[in-house]
């Protein structure tokens, strides 16, 4: 009898820690007890697995005010993880301390109010010469990085890797070729030597880049995904100074490259992987180009990421209008 009353005793304790470690459901509740129901399922997903991020484009090249405001209340709204960038976050292009400080509190003011992490990524106008570069050391730290959230390897590259020399010689024609678009001097844009350098248009990274991110990808072998973010696309730039050294490492991994710079969304296959350049996010647009316009990228990675375009236009508060 007593070996009866332990049994039960013991059984009870068993379902009690069944119930205890059954996986919690959503509830739902009805009032339909019979017939058909005017909805598919009754199994709700609970938690997800996966996650979501977020990644805001081009600000410069001539900022339209208020539009990256209005990206950060839609992204609060959107609620991602975390939002990255890939460059271009101020006007920039000048050597002056006190403009550099207020063009990035300005940034970082607005850039507060989300309530998520946000990561900086350089683009030209916010290291267009060796003073900019210092000033984001001192405010930012390192101007490539990478880092890595629930085994996806992000690598936040540098697309304005230059010797000091290079810089200065590219900031000093860049100079020439603005006084020629003012009518400063007389000149044709398209036959400057700025117009015609393939850092403008494709940017580059040294050696020191380069073998850093390969140790980063030979210490993350066998992560789930590796996203590539830069401004300008190194991938197009077919010499050293260029991503294909990379690409031949990444080749043996899933991963996408995003970047932004030319103000016009486009995305291609490469390697059988997507490579994607962005619009913007408050730069200037290019009257008549249909593919720029203001959006924001959303990336939630599952298996594989599933990547979503939505047009800040389109992105709507409760009362159907774009939120302030």
């Amino acid at each position: 009898m007593k070996s009866y009353k332990l049994f039960l005793i013991l059984l009870g304790l068993f379902l009690a820690n069944c119930k205890t470690n059954k996986e919690p459901t959503p509830k739902f509740e009805h009032d339909i007890t019979m017939g058909p129901t005017p909805w598919t399922s009754e199994s709700f997903e609970l938690e997800e697995e996966d996650f979501t991020f977020a990644i805001i484009s081009d600000l410069n090249g001539g900022e339209r005010e208020g539009v990256y405001s209005t990206a950060v209340s839609q992204l609060n709204r959107l609620d991602p993880t975390f939002v990255l960038s890939v460059g271009d976050l101020i006007d920039g292009g000048t050597e002056d301390s006190l403009q550099l400080a207020k063009e990035w509190d300005s940034f970082d003011a607005r850039t507060s109010k989300l309530n998520m992490p946000f990561f900086y990524l350089g683009g030209n106008h916010d290291l267009t010469n060796p003073r900019m570069r210092e000033f984001w050391k001192n405010r930012f730290g390192p101007r490539y990085y990478h880092f890595v959230y629930e085994d996806v390897l992000f690598l936040m590259m540098d697309s304005e890797d230059y010797t000091e020399k290079r810089m200065l010689e590219i900031y000093h024609a860049r100079a020439e070729a603005l006084k020629i678009i003012k009518g400063d001097i007389e000149g044709i844009y398209e036959e400057s030597e700025y117009y015609n350098m393939p850092e403008r248009r494709l940017g580059g990274m040294s050696a020191d880049q380069l073998l850093y991110f390969k140790e980063v990808l030979n210490q993350y072998p066998s992560v789930k995904w590796t996203f590539i973010l830069m401004h300008k696309p190194l991938w197009r730039r077919e010499d050293d100074k260029g991503l294909g050294q990379l690409e031949t490492v990444l080749s043996n991994r899933n991963y996408t490259v995003i970047n932004g710079h030319l103000h016009s969304f486009s995305h291609r296959i490469r390697n059988k992987m997507d490579y994607m350049i962005l619009g913007t996010t408050g730069g200037s647009q290019e009257l008549g180009d249909s593919l720029a316009y203001d959006h924001v990228t959303l990336v939630r990675m599952a298996q594989k990421p599933i990547i979503t375009h939505l047009k800040m236009e389109g992105i709507l508060d409760e009362t159907g209008k774009v939120p302030d």
